[in-house]
């Protein structure tokens, strides 16, 4: 039987590098691939990670080789070194990262001689690597881990010396996490709050000069169970950096198990983080607390739908049950996963859900998750008897909007892709993040009476 899937909430893996190039600061993409593929994954990535936006040397500013018939016949490289060359001459940049497309690869151009030519002739302009972004190697959360692993292996300095309390932290792909700039500034905070030093790569804090000098980290932290474990173990076996992988932290509990693991991966002071924790605590339930009164008057717990890729799913769910005291009673998975793995991500559950194996299901068509959801409720038949799913919410992308109507419960849309919503430093993680997913979830709840 030919499966397919329906309203995917990913790009192909040239989408996936290019929104991470875009995110480096002074970092220009360059696209080895054919005509149409630029144009169409940024506008697929600037609609939908919350209306984006081009920024700098992205949207149709990309530099691209748009090869056609005569490169595919007589191989691309020819053209791949004029525009390389024409962009160096053009561009102000810090680094340029050549991505690969389908055609590219398929015809088997040999884009390693093209780098190691530009980056041999030593002349004053910004060095080059090159990530892989064809779309038959996965989806766009490779070409996430392809940029990273090459970033790692090609433009990072070796490093023998180690510093004391400098941490790396990624995990959170940029665009594909549409509020990963807000989420990366709020887990920067909060561990530089127990005494670190931060590299989070993909802000405004950031630049590629701290990038560039990474490898005399003490830890790189992966806040992902997927995305970026494959760059980690590169990380490690090119810079000999261990790392820790952890969950993505939503809410004061999450975020208090998330700071005592790394604290106690790095041995920190205790008396430092038990300091940070307390105030952290204390002026996150003095804001929180705040929903209260109305939670109660008008009841405000609910039964809950997450639709999500694995890092959202856990985070979500767990905030969802922990924090707000709701019922998950469908966990949509909408990641392409092999089989052998869904046990393992299946247990990452274990702590939130009563029974995970019932709960947690693996989706990727959106137009299913109706039938999913009656598949662990009684259908309603219209009778007088029938137990509705009521009150219930569906946290998930803009592409939930319809299902959550179809079974009239509120949405909110916190995944990829999101239109509906202008994205801009809004995050959700950590306490401040938190408190920002309880406004905007309970502000949906009553906007209407």
């Amino acid at each position: 039987m030919v499966s397919f899937i329906e309203k995917p909430r990913f790009t192909c893996p040239l989408g996936g590098a290019l929104a991470t190039v875009n995110a480096l600061p002074k970092a220009v993409a360059i696209l080895h691939s054919s005509q149409g593929c630029g144009g169409n994954s940024n506008g697929a990535i600037q609609g939908a990670a919350g209306h984006l936006g081009s920024g700098y040397c992205g949207g149709s500013a990309t530099p691209a080789s748009s090869i056609s018939e005569k490169q595919i016949v007589f191989g691309g490289v020819a053209r791949l070194e004029e525009q390389l060359n024409s962009t160096a001459e053009l561009i102000n940049a810090e680094l340029f990262v050549i991505i690969t497309g389908c055609t590219a690869e398929i015809i088997g151009d040999d884009v390693a001689s093209v780098v190691r030519g530009y980056n041999d002739e030593g002349v004053d302009r910004p060095p080059v690597i090159f990530a892989s972004g064809a779309g038959f190697k996965g989806n766009s959360y490779f070409g996430y881990d392809s940029v990273l692993q090459s970033l790692f292996r090609d433009y990072v300095v070796k490093s023998d010396k180690k510093t004391k309390g400098k941490v790396n932290i990624w995990g959170v792909p940029p665009s594909l996490d549409v509020f990963w700039e807000g989420n990366l500034l709020e887990l920067r905070r909060v561990l530089e709050g127990i005494g670190l030093t931060v590299n989070t790569f993909f802000t405004n804090k950031d630049s590629l000069a701290e990038l560039k000098a990474s490898a005399n980290a003490e830890l790189n932290i992966v806040v992902s169970p997927v995305n970026g474990v494959a760059a980690a173990e590169v990380f490690k076996e090119v810079h000999g950096v261990d790392h820790l992988i952890t969950d993505l932290p939503i809410g004061a509990k999450a975020t208090e198990a998330f700071l005592r693991a790394v604290a106690g991966r790095l041995k920190l002071k205790k008396t430092l983080v038990e300091k940070f924790l307390a105030t952290e605590k204390d002026n996150y339930y003095h804001f929180f607390n705040r929903i209260s009164d109305s939670y109660a008057d008008i009841d405000l717990q609910r039964y809950a739908v997450v639709v999500a890729d694995t890092t959202y799913a856990v985070a979500l769910t767990r905030f969802a049950s922990k924090e707000l005291g709701w019922l998950p009673k469908l966990v949509a998975i909408t990641d392409t996963v092999e089989d052998y793995q869904e046990a393992d991500l299946r247990s990452l559950f274990a702590q939130d859900l009563v029974n995970p194996d019932e709960t947690v299901v693996f989706e990727t068509d959106t137009s299913q998750m109706k039938e999913r959801l009656f598949e662990r409720w009684p259908k309603p038949t219209g009778g007088k008897y029938d137990r509705p799913f009521s009150p219930a919410f569906v946290i998930g992308s803009r592409l939930d909007s319809e299902f959550a109507e179809s079974i009239k419960a509120g949405h909110l849309s916190v995944t990829f892709p999101i239109s509906n919503r202008f994205v801009l430093s809004r995050g959700y993680a950590g306490y401040h993040g938190a408190l920002h997913l309880t406004e905007d979830i309970f502000s949906v709840l009553v906007a209407k009476r």
